[in-house]
């Protein structure tokens, strides 16, 4: 079984929740192979979602990137942002979010919820099947807990 957790848990609570489970993080701060599960890791080559054409180098970076705000339209420069850093882009800085183009070159905008059904779970769903297939597929032999 695949359990999900929050990585703000501390191990030993894990743990003791889960007893026997083997704790892998999949974060941006996992050690290597399983940061390469995190959505700021830069695998290349993954499609921006509307926009024929048009890559990012990680799932977070077609996600901010695609982010509009009452000061500020989307940033395609977050599709090339490879550092795992930087990438979050903020009502603090930008104003207060209106929603995610539907495309580099959309008009539609979309809600959050929306957005993470035709943007986000997709662009996700697409790296994990074409650049981490090896990862999850050792992920369900192992048959283990995902933080």
């Amino acid at each position: 079984m695949i359990q999900i957790d929050s990585r703000r848990k501390k191990p030993e609570t894990l743990l003791r929740q889960h007893p026997g489970a083997l704790l892998i993080d999949v974060t941006s701060h996992a050690d290597d192979p399983w940061q390469r599960l995190s959505p700021f890791f830069p695998h290349y080559g993954i499609p921006v979602p509307f926009s024929p054409g048009v890559t990012s180098a990680s799932v977070e970076g077609v996600w901010q990137g695609l982010k509009v705000f009452e000061h500020e339209d989307i940033d395609p420069a977050c599709f090339a942002n490879d550092t795992m850093h930087g990438l979050k882009r903020t009502v603090a800085t930008h104003g207060r979010c209106l929603g995610h183009r539907k495309g580099v070159q959309g008009l539609e905008l979309l809600s959050y919820a929306e957005a993470r059904r035709q943007i986000y779970i997709p662009t996700y769903g697409w790296m994990l099947q074409q650049k981490a297939s090896d990862l999850i597929n050792q992920l369900l032999r192992l048959n283990i807990t995902i933080l």
